[in-house]
């Protein structure tokens, strides 16, 4: 269970980082991107921020799992935590990858604008199930 619970805090505590660095750095610099080549852009970004995003996902989501159901402690934590994780899935599915999707047949201000603000969704979660992480792991 040790491996486990570690793999699910290292895999938050990266996503939780990768998400501010996405937030505040790659989204809106979405803005700046050339108009010509915009999709290539866009779908560029979406391959090589899914070769470290996905894994990491999967982990955390299998490791909160197994937490959430199989952990003899900390359980309401856990429970908490696979919670947040299937909350982010959700807004990653249903809101954040159409308007990638969207964005991949061009540049639309007002998408753009939309995926900055959606996102905070993420990263506020990101940022929760990192904090119930550390919680976890100083008790």
């Amino acid at each position: 269970m040790q491996l486990i619970l570690a793999a699910n805090l290292i895999s938050s505590f990266l996503l939780c980082g990768l998400i501010w660095t996405v937030q505040l750095v790659h989204y809106p610099m979405f803005h700046k991107l050339s108009r010509k080549n915009f999709s290539k852009h866009i779908q560029f970004h979406g391959f090589r921020i899914s070769l470290i995003v996905v894994p990491l996902m999967v982990i955390e989501l299998l490791s909160s799992f197994s937490l959430a159901f199989f952990s003899p402690s900390d359980t309401v934590l856990h429970a908490t935590g696979f919670f947040i994780v299937l909350l982010i899935w959700l807004t990653t599915f249903f809101i954040q990858v159409p308007l990638h999707s969207k964005l991949t047949m061009g540049y639309n201000p007002e998408t753009v604008n939309k995926l900055v603000k959606t996102n905070f969704i993420r990263s506020v979660l990101w940022s929760i199930k990192a904090t119930v992480g550390a919680y976890i792991l100083f008790l």
